[in-house]
């Protein structure tokens, strides 16, 4: 494919900073393809981003295929691993054998699809029925090409802190707190209203993530179905925004920056009381806690509940590039690694849901209590979030609409910095800027 939109993109990747090119893996080495069950000793390198929880299983697979040495490497955020991966595509090299794909930029991998292999030549066919049908759907490109090996997706639920609830005088018991904020979004930001002016804090972290979360609900959200444009005009998309600005205005947002939390000393201190929370945001939530000085006893919990119903936030997929020299041990690994007993594992390590049918079906079963969380049966609530939960088409730029454009302009909204109106309209005049 040479697309206007691939060759804008490769373009621009190819100016991307190189700090961006430290954080990923190199390319592996070696003269031949060789399968997983070959003896002949090779390295497969694999790049994957935020919290995977990959680390015991590359053990085991190393410990069950002697012959195969993983080289891993880990990049913090998913915005950073698409600037990564779309650096490397525009070099034609440095691509690791396996390279995990987020769901927000994987319309703009579509436009380049052609860089990854087709997995139906491994086999990725007789699985199919392994995953929800949307997830499959979502790894196959227009000329039928199957590019992704499903790992998680992102049925979202709300964290919310008990004792800072207790403090407002609203119930903190998971239950309690599902019937409260059953409803819409309105009645999620009339209950934080309530919450900000009895305590004087805020109700969620920043206006970003809630952002997000409220466009992922949407049938079509930046984009059409068919994959137009779907910004300036669009009525229903900025009503969201006046209501996420009122409650903003209003005092409920946090103004803390994505990603950092204040090094996570915010989930600890009682800085905001909810956080929205698709599965593998549970990961980054205990990864924060420690990083904070916070643990069970800080009082976070996870109840069966969403604002406006089931919603969908992110999920990925692990893809091997055609320039990899072990194509075959690399879909093996990456086949093994998406297989349900591995993705309940991986769950457990991660706190992420999975999109295979039969892992879903085991945690939802198995109810096993999260004690970072209260004891919340966090795989058997995503079960139940999950219940309804579509993706949403996402474009060639949607990732960047999310980040470069909306982030921005709600960044300066959370700081006080311009008030509703002003935010959207500094967020047209950067979509204008910035795709056109």
């Amino acid at each position: 494919m040479n697309t206007p939109i691939r060759r804008r993109m490769l373009a621009t990747a190819a100016v991307a900073s190189i700090s961006a090119l430290a954080l990923a893996g190199c390319a592996s080495s070696g003269d031949s393809d060789a399968g997983a069950g070959d003896d002949e000793k090779i390295t497969l390198t694999v790049t994957t981003f935020g919290t995977f929880g990959y680390e015991d299983l590359y053990k085991q697979y190393e410990d069950e295929h002697p012959n195969i040495t993983i080289e891993a490497s880990n990049i913090d955020t998913g915005g950073n691993a698409r600037t990564d991966a779309f650096t490397k595509i525009a070099a034609g090299s440095g691509l690791s054998d396996i390279v995990a794909i987020e769901e927000g930029w994987l319309g703009a991998i579509m436009d380049v699809s052609d860089t990854f292999v087709d997995l139906r030549d491994y086999g990725i066919e007789d699985r199919k029925d392994d995953w929800v049908d949307w997830k499959y759907a979502q790894g196959t490109d227009a000329e039928g090409r199957v590019i992704g090996y499903g790992t998680d997706i992102g049925p979202s639920g709300i964290c919310y802190n008990g004792p800072a609830l207790e403090a407002a005088g609203l119930p903190s018991d998971r239950e309690s707190v599902a019937t409260l904020l059953d409803g819409d979004w309105e009645n999620f930001f009339a209950v934080g209203q309530e919450y900000t002016d009895k305590t004087g804090k805020a109700w969620y972290d920043h206006s970003g993530f809630v952002w997000n979360s409220m466009v992922n609900q949407l049938d079509e959200g930046y984009y059409t179905a068919d994959g137009e444009l779907n910004v300036e005009g669009n009525a229903e998309l900025k009503e969201r925004f006046e209501l996420l600005g009122a409650a903003t205005e209003g005092g409920q947002s946090a103004a803390q920056a994505a990603w950092d939390w204040n090094g996570g000393k915010s989930f600890v201190d009682g800085t905001f009381a909810t956080f929205v929370c698709p599965g593998w945001m549970l990961g980054t939530i205990a990864g924060q806690l420690e990083a904070g000085g916070g643990d069970a006893s800080t009082g976070w919990d996870f109840a069966d509940v969403f604002p406006g119903g089931a919603a969908n936030w992110g999920g990925a997929f692990l893809a091997v590039p055609e320039t990899s020299e072990h194509k075959e041990a690399a879909a093996a690994l990456a086949d093994w690694l998406t297989q349900p007993e591995q993705q309940v594992k991986q769950s457990a390590a991660a706190g992420n849901f999975p999109s295979t049918i039969k892992a879903q079906e085991e945690l939802a079963a198995a109810a096993t209590p999260n004690p970072l969380f209260n004891d919340a049966p966090t795989g058997a609530i995503l079960a139940e979030r999950a219940k309804g939960v579509v993706a949403q088409f996402k474009g060639a730029d949607d990732s960047v609409i999310q980040e470069n454009v909306f982030g921005p302009a709600l960044n300066s909204l959370d700081r006080g910095e311009t008030d509703t109106a002003g935010a959207w309209k500094q967020a047209n005049d950067l979509l204008n800027e910035l795709v056109g």
